[in-house]
């Protein structure tokens, strides 16, 4: 069929329209247009229409035209354009509340659909209020069919330039959080999320409780097993970790060599504690051989917990030196252990 090796690339499926016309021969003539160009058609008769089913189908362009009963055209512009910009705050608000990254949010952030304006009223004015309402294109009744169909085309391509430059921008975003090596969150990703919670908390008066841990006798592992099995064992340790920071604030991110820090906000010492105890067991669980450890045949965790709840007048930078206090007289008391340190509120 003509056009649809045009949108291969993004998706198998070829481009959905949705037509939005009270005029049924109308409506049949745009639906057998789009057929032709090998596009899938949806129709609707009115505005609200139009509004209903852009939610449920999702379509890659939308044919609306200016005159209808119930809601016309430049309203339905309109109320579509509020769409996306509530979907678009949604998203920036939870950006912070969620994992690390997330991976739909970049899609979610201008998920804008092109809409190209049917109007009979070729006067300026109509054609202003059509931009005006947030058309990105419009074409004049009696239609020149051979006009739709190329800006239909070109609005779909740029659609589909929009959609990869949102994927490129995605992959970098992942890329400028995560570790390369291990896939939790890297140290710029830590320290922008601990900025940003201890202000959130700060302003509820809520707990902060953090995590240092280390691999014991690391650099005798690499140097027993070599760097190949030494990134391994980061890596698996990396996923024990992650998977026991079950609650979705919590934030896993690998602090240096072979050092991971857990930022656990809304969670009180007790709490952080015990996933501190998961995480140590989880380790240990998975019986990697360390032969050159003096605390076990296998590889093992010391870690650091402290907890504070957050205020304007301290930085971040306070329980960081606690949990890295606490970290080290866990190392100093033998290793394989955990260590709490007790926070002046």
């Amino acid at each position: 069929m003509p056009g649809t090796s045009h949108f291969s690339s993004i998706s198998s499926k070829p481009p959905l329209i949705l037509v939005a016309d009270d005029d049924a021969t109308m409506r049949l003539l745009l639906r057998e247009a789009m057929e032709q160009e090998g596009y899938r058609v949806v129709e609707v008769s009115n505005g609200k229409e139009c509004l209903d089913a852009y939610t449920v189908v999702k379509p890659d362009l939308i044919l609306l035209d200016a005159v209808m009963p119930i809601m016309d055209g430049f309203t339905c512009c309109q109320e579509l354009l509020h769409i996306t910009k509530k979907n678009l705050a949604l998203a920036l608000a939870s950006f912070d509340h969620g994992s690390s990254f997330s991976n739909s949010l970049i899609s979610m952030l201008w998920d804008r659909t092109p809409i190209l304006m049917i109007t009979g009223l070729d006067d300026t004015d109509s054609v202003d209020r059509a931009f005006e309402a947030g058309a990105s294109d419009f074409v004049t009744k009696p239609i020149h069919w051979a006009m739709l169909r190329r800006r239909v085309r070109r609005l779909l391509q740029q659609g589909q330039v929009y959609k990869q430059l949102e994927a490129a921008n995605q992959a970098l975003q992942q890329l400028a959080n995560e570790d390369g090596l291990t896939g939790v969150a890297n140290r710029r990703r830590f320290d922008q999320y601990l900025n940003s919670q201890w202000l959130e908390l700060a302003q509820q008066r809520s707990p902060l409780s953090m995590i240092l841990c280390d691999i014991d006798f690391f650099k005798l592992y690499n140097d027993k097993y070599g760097h190949p099995a030494g990134d391994a064992c980061l890596q698996k340790v990396a996923t024990v970790l992650k998977d026991t920071a079950q609650k979705n604030q919590d934030l896993v991110a690998r602090y240096g060599g072979e050092e991971f820090a857990v930022i656990l906000p809304f969670t009180h010492a007790s709490g952080a504690v015990h996933v501190a105890e998961a995480m140590q067991a989880g380790v240990r669980e998975l019986k990697i051989f360390h032969s050159q450890s003096t605390v076990s045949q296998y590889v093992t965790l010391s870690l650091g917990v402290a907890t504070i709840i957050p205020s304007f007048d301290t930085s971040p930078s306070t329980l960081i030196a606690a949990a890295d206090q606490a970290l080290y007289q866990a190392k100093a008391e033998g290793r394989n252990r955990i260590n709490f340190k007790q926070m002046q509120h």
